[in-house]
């Protein structure tokens, strides 16, 4: 080690006194970045590689801890075209709605009190008329996601008991939710029928057993299987579970409360039609098509949805405060020929490749000319999927802007629109880079020409 170099690292000390108390973070995970950061130079330092004098180094590894103490969650721009994108938190919430919550959770807010007698109520009665109002159901409960919703549906009604499933529904979604595994984890028992593209309503009957609690009956709305298929009608199942007594549970996963196909949208199985079939319990997302924040749902029969809410494992499950008054604003954006504006996630599916075309076309315009000219941007026409396993079936229209160059330059101008102040968050293809306006919000466009325009 250069003993010349090696006195050039400062103390912690120096640093913390450079910094002078102004990281707005807990001092122990200050002093964690400042160790980390000299750690680093002093390898530098070993290797003959330090670059720095002792001042520069004070101010550049304050410079860095400063960087690193900021929270690391950002307001970003998605420019990957995909609406319910998992990665980015699923639906995106508007600003309207995020403001109104705020001035109501603000302080204390009446979750468990009935403010008519004083007395203690309970928070499931914010959300349970409206949502089986609006879904048809006798009323619903809110759980963490959708797995919460179907694990521990299974465990009040079929615990210890069998399951019966098609082997064509054993879906995985993304994260590794596997219908086998929560059927296991329900402490349940897993009986499978038919095969993976065909399953008859004599496999069903056939399967059915002293021991069988419950039909599961889920909708594989992340994937298609198309050619020689045969999968019993949902009506059929819920036909045959009253002729043996055995209630119907139908998972839909993305949860449609709208008729997407009356909006320029691929179709989609509603909550609504789901409950017209006559089945005991439906569960659903909250943060997919529904566009609200992430949570499961469960809607169906008062008889059923009361031994769910006894259940000792739906206090583990349960949502906080925060939750159930997003919740209850996103119900609200609802009504029965469609949703209101202020739904943004809906509102963004249902952009016409037109309407972005005439928004892309008055940005390109505000790109200099020396920018467009160095990437050769186009605007072109795209395809995108909806996201999070929602509408599979087609893909969605859309516009992009396309930038062109070598492979190592792309990856710099994508990086370097990821590291700015808001996060400009595109994708790579085929050796092109790609911005997708469908997910794209409506006062983000003005901030996606300021970033091309520093780029």
């Amino acid at each position: 080690m250069s003993n010349k170099l090696y006195k050039e690292i400062p103390s912690v000390q120096d640093i913390l006194k450079e910094l002078d108390n102004t990281i707005p973070i807990h001092e122990n995970f200050a002093l964690k970045l400042v160790r980390a950061q000299i750690a680093l130079f002093r390898e530098q330092a070993k290797r003959n590689e330090l670059n720095y004098n002792r001042s520069e180094l004070i101010r550049e590894i304050a410079k860095r801890v400063n960087h690193q103490s900021q929270s690391t969650l950002k307001n970003i721009i998605n420019g990957t075209g995909i609406v319910l994108h998992t990665n980015f938190g699923r639906a995106p919430l508007g600003k309207k709605i995020t403001k109104k919550i705020a001035d109501t959770l603000t302080g204390y807010v009446n979750l468990e009190v009935d403010l008519t007698s004083g007395k203690r109520g309970n928070r499931l009665d914010h959300l349970s008329d409206l949502l089986g109002a609006i879904t048809g159901a006798d009323g619903g409960i809110i759980v963490n996601n959708n797995a919460a919703a179907v694990l521990l549906t299974l465990n009040t009604l079929a615990e210890g008991k069998e399951v019966i499933v098609s082997r064509g529904q054993e879906v995985e979604i993304g994260g590794s939710f596997r219908i086998p595994d929560i059927v296991k984890k329900s402490n349940c028992k897993l009986v499978e029928v038919g095969t993976t593209n065909r399953t008859h309503l004599t496999d069903y009957e056939k399967a059915i057993s002293k021991d069988t609690a419950l039909l599961l009956w889920v909708h594989t709305s992340n994937y298609v299987v198309k050619g020689f298929t045969k999968e019993v009608p949902l009506m059929e199942l819920v036909e045959l579970g009253k002729r043996k007594r055995i209630p119907v549970i139908a998972d839909l996963g993305s949860g449609a409360l709208i008729d997407f196909n009356a909006h320029g949208l691929p179709a989609e199985v509603t909550v609504q039609e789901t409950i017209k079939s006559g089945v005991s319990i439906v569960t659903f997302s909250g943060d997919k098509l529904l566009g609200g924040p992430q949570s499961g749902l469960i809607v169906g029969k008062n008889s059923y949805l009361k031994k769910i809410k006894s259940n000792p494992l739906y206090r583990a499950l349960r949502c906080d405060k925060f939750t159930i008054t997003l919740m209850d604003e996103l119900l609200r954006t609802y009504r029965q020929n469609g949703v209101s504006k202020i739904n943004l996630a809906n509102q963004l599916l249902m952009n016409s490749q037109a309407q972005l075309r005439i928004k892309v076309e008055k940005l390109f315009v505000q790109i200099k000319p020396s920018i467009i000219k160095k990437w050769q941007i186009k605007i072109v026409e795209s395809v995108v999927e909806a996201g999070s396993g929602s509408l599979p079936e087609e893909k969605l229209k859309s516009i992009a802007l396309q930038f062109s160059g070598s492979n190592s330059d792309l990856q710099n101008l994508a990086q370097s629109l990821r590291l700015r102040t808001v996060p400009l968050i595109g994708y790579i293809n085929r050796g092109k880079f790609y911005i997708d306006f469908k997910a794209v919000l409506p006062n983000q466009f003005s901030e996606i020409s300021k970033a091309l325009n520093e780029v």
